[in-house]
């Protein structure tokens, strides 16, 4: 079967300013932009790419018109898919000229300006060096010199990658499932590059746009945003009431900590900052990291290279990493005062990424089988793709609101969006509407509900919150396989044919294992899932590490 081409472009250079997404949204455009008679003149861009949006609303169609005019002489001539794709860069760099500031990440990821950085290259790469610096395989390639490509080199292997994602989120990939070889075959840098972007998209990183043919070629625009969005989750991990319990002093009464929990770690960082700042004396209420950060006494001091090296000096005396350079701050990076920012908070409230890695649920011993499953649906949930990143099963769906987006993932169309509250929701009783809803759709699902009210969910009742879950992971699973049932002559496929395939798998490969149901209590001892994994990829259990299972470890 021909492999997956694409949008081609004659020019190389061309071809390289893009991704395959964002070719073929283009070439869909171009294509509805044409005449009856399948031309497009020149003359008529302007107005065309403003009536679809083309390029946002950064750019007004005044605007548009008069930067053809002046770059092209002849507006009556025919505009082909290549020279539209060259107008639509020109207009991009003008829009991105007049439209600078962009929020954290966002830039690298999906403006097709591709510019990069030198100062948030340069701050990574030390991220980098710093807390990959001594791992076993990394260690031939770091450190990292920031003034050349190496950055984008090493990671087409994908295994920088996938550790520095281990950094950021500790256990989320297991480190035997990543090739390691010296020299790795374009098979296996695919896998890594796959495991690579599936763990970033469960961890909360945006991939809409990413593939593993852009880690592969060199697009370091893509490579470097992704590197961006992997740090950030790392440096506000610790940025919520769960691992910090001290943000409770910013606000007042209970209303106010719902509404807390509800923001983003950015937007307790910034609240965060602004009550130091009023502590300290200073009126003026910060809402960015970048051009409100310029201003470093407020409204008496313009910030010189002298005040922002004045700052990187108490910051050092803090035993503060430094993320920025006084130019960076002077110029107001958002990024990188974002992560310098979160490395004061961290600071400040003595806490350390990498000693505190799990959250206070986690560290209960008696709710461990709890935990676990709190983690595995957490992941689940992340890697659906929804609009909401959640950091803790239990308190993060307690509004409804991600469980109905979790709900229309699997079965799109059954959420009725016109009676669902969106947060941040204060009314206690528009949060029991939204779990409300989540039942009644569970009920129609066929899930098995008995005696389970909205307010449970409300109320954040564990068991009865992972029991929902289970059901709509099953259900999202089975949906899967029901989409693929024209392998099986159109028969929808069952618990009973997954049963039967995954024994005959285990069987087929030599083993002797088998599970009568998925009650099966030999499943606890995970030989069954080792081995059915192995009739799959044989190379991907590393059998010298697996136990026979008999005892429980200890502290569970």
């Amino acid at each position: 079967m021909a492999g997956f081409v694409g949008v081609l472009v004659s020019d190389p250079w061309l071809q390289n300013q893009f991704t395959q997404v964002e070719l073929q949204s283009l070439k869909a455009q171009f294509l509805s932009m044409r005449d009856h008679g399948g031309g497009l003149r020149l003359g008529d861009l302007a107005a065309k790419m403003s009536k679809l949006k083309i390029i946002g609303d950064g750019i007004s169609e005044e605007e548009r018109d008069s930067f053809v005019k002046q770059s092209y002489a002849n507006l009556d001539s025919d505009v082909d898919f290549e020279f539209f794709l060259r107008v639509y860069l020109k207009m991009q760099v003008q829009a991105g000229a007049k439209n600078s500031s962009s929020a954290f990440l966002k830039a690298a990821t999906t403006t097709l300006l591709h510019t990069i950085s030198e100062s948030e290259k340069a701050s990574y790469v030390s991220h980098i060096n710093n807390y990959l610096g001594d791992d076993s395989f990394l260690k031939r390639y770091l450190p990292i010199d920031p003034l050349t490509n190496d950055l984008f080199e090493i990671s087409k292997h994908g295994v920088l990658l996938c550790k520095l994602i281990n950094v950021a989120v500790p256990g989320t990939i297991d480190e035997r499932t990543i090739n390691t070889k010296k020299v790795l075959n374009p098979w296996e840098k695919n896998e890594n590059h796959t495991l690579c972007l599936n763990s970033a998209k469960a961890i909360g990183c945006t991939v809409v746009n990413i593939g593993t043919c852009c880690l592969v070629c060199f697009q370091p625009h893509l490579v470097l945003g992704l590197i961006s969005q992997i740090i950030k989750i790392q440096l506000l991990a610790d940025v919520n009431l769960s691992r910090t319990p001290q943000l409770v002093e910013l606000v007042d009464d209970s209303k106010d900590i719902e509404e807390l929990m509800s923001l983003s770690p950015e937007k307790i960082l910034l609240r965060w900052m602004n009550f130091q700042l009023k502590k300290g004396g200073f009126k003026r209420l910060i809402t960015n990291f970048s051009s409100d950060v310029k201003v470093c006494q407020l409204d008496i001091y313009k910030v010189t290279d002298e005040r922002a090296k004045l700052v990187l000096e108490h910051a050092d005396r803090m035993g503060c990493k430094r993320y920025l350079t006084p130019k960076d701050i002077v110029e107001g990076s958002p990024n990188l005062n974002l992560a310098f920012v979160a490395h004061i908070f961290q600071k400040r409230n003595g806490l350390s990424s990498q000693m505190k890695q799990i959250s206070f649920l986690e560290s209960m011993p008696d709710d461990a089988q709890i935990s676990r499953e709190e983690r595995s649906f957490r992941l689940w949930i992340n890697s659906l793709g929804i609009s909401t990143y959640i950091n803790n099963v239990f308190e993060d769906l307690r509004d409804g609101w991600v469980l109905l987006e979790a709900i229309d993932k699997a079965s799109p169309g059954v959420v009725c969006w016109k009676f669902a509250n969106k947060p941040p929701i204060k009314m206690p009783f528009r949060k029991v509407e939204n779990c409300n809803q989540v039942v009644k759709i569970g009920k129609q699902l066929k899930f098995s509900l008995v005696n389970v009210a909205g307010n449970d969910i409300v109320q954040g009742n564990k068991k009865l919150i992972l029991a929902f879950l289970w059901q709509l992971m099953r259900y999202n699973i089975l949906q899967l396989l029901k989409n693929l049932k024209f392998h099986s002559h159109g028969k929808e496929i069952t618990d009973a044919d997954i049963l039967k395939w995954a024994n005959c798998k285990v069987k087929d490969s030599g083993r002797h294992s088998r599970m009568e149901s998925f009650k099966d209590k030999k499943l606890s001892n995970g030989i069954f899932f080792l081995e059915l994994l192995t009739s799959v990829e044989p190379q991907v259990v590393n059998w010298s590490l697996v136990t026979r299972g008999d005892s429980v470890p200890s502290g569970e």
